[in-house]
């Protein structure tokens, strides 16, 4: 069964798909690992390719508390160590995602060869973070998934296709409203949040992997190319594009992906 318990009563859905260096693909904020659907066929005709739904999201284990990226990487090291016995994988996160892959390859560096970050959920700057505690407050109060609707608006532009937003808009709705206040409050204002600067800095140095980083923003693409060490690093920014720019622009991202990854078993 596509399911792995990795403790505090919590159970991880996923799906295993091909054969090959393994790649873990991890979704987004008030996402699924069906995000990964436009993505999975192609890339596990080259890989092992593990889809994972993250504590709180899609058919996995919705606890009480505890739903933040840092319990969230704890739940992938157990996953791939414990459950799957993958002593090392290359990690993709989109949004929050990348922020969850991340702290698992700060927090376990054997454990990740490479990261691929998809316009990811850190290097806020001040002025945006300016607005997190009133959307905090949206997503605490009565109408908890207006105001994950109005956050999601962000998300798109007129490069989406329409079957995108509709599909992140249901998935929003059936998201437990505790579950999107948590997480997006330890994302950016909690105390351990590594979603804004100077805390993203920091936290992201920290990271001795190579990163391939996919910004849809020119100046945070620009920021996180000067925290990366490894030489096999690389940034690319697909300006124009929406926070989903791996759902609009598949196929362009697979192939960005599966060459940067064969670079790194070279």
């Amino acid at each position: 069964m596509p399911y792995a318990d990795v403790g505090e009563d919590v159970r991880l859905f996923y799906t295993d798909d091909g054969d090959g260096p393994p790649l873990l693909l991890v979704h987004g904020w008030g996402a699924d690992s069906h995000q990964w659907s436009w993505h999975i066929d192609a890339l596990a005709a080259r890989h092992r390719v593990i889809a994972v739904d993250l504590r709180g999201h899609g058919y996995s284990s919705v606890p009480e508390t505890g739903n933040t990226p840092r319990a969230m990487a704890g739940d992938l090291h157990a996953l791939l160590g414990g459950h799957l016995g993958i002593p090392r994988a290359t990690v993709a996160g989109h949004s929050m995602g990348a922020q969850v892959v991340s702290i698992l390859a700060v927090e376990h560096p054997g454990q990740v060869r490479g990261i691929v970050a998809v316009d990811p959920g850190y290097g806020m700057t001040a002025d945006v973070a300016a607005g997190f505690p009133q959307m905090i407050a949206g997503l605490r109060g009565e109408h908890a998934h207006a105001a994950a609707e109005q956050i999601d608006e962000w998300c798109t532009n007129a490069a989406t296709p329409a079957v995108v937003r509709r599909w992140h808009k249901r998935r929003l709705h059936a998201m437990p409203p505790h579950v999107l206040a948590e997480a997006f409050e330890a994302m950016f204002t909690g105390p351990d949040a590594i979603g804004v600067r100077p805390a993203s800095d920091d936290y992201l140095a920290r990271r001795r992997c190579p990163v391939l980083s996919i910004w849809s923003d020119p100046g945070r693409a620009r920021w996180e190319a000067g925290l990366l060490s490894d030489p096999a690093s690389k940034v690319v920014c697909w300006e124009g594009s929406s926070h989903r720019l791996h759902e609009e622009r598949a196929a362009e991202f697979v192939h960005l992906v599966e060459g940067w990854v064969a670079r790194l078993r070279t």
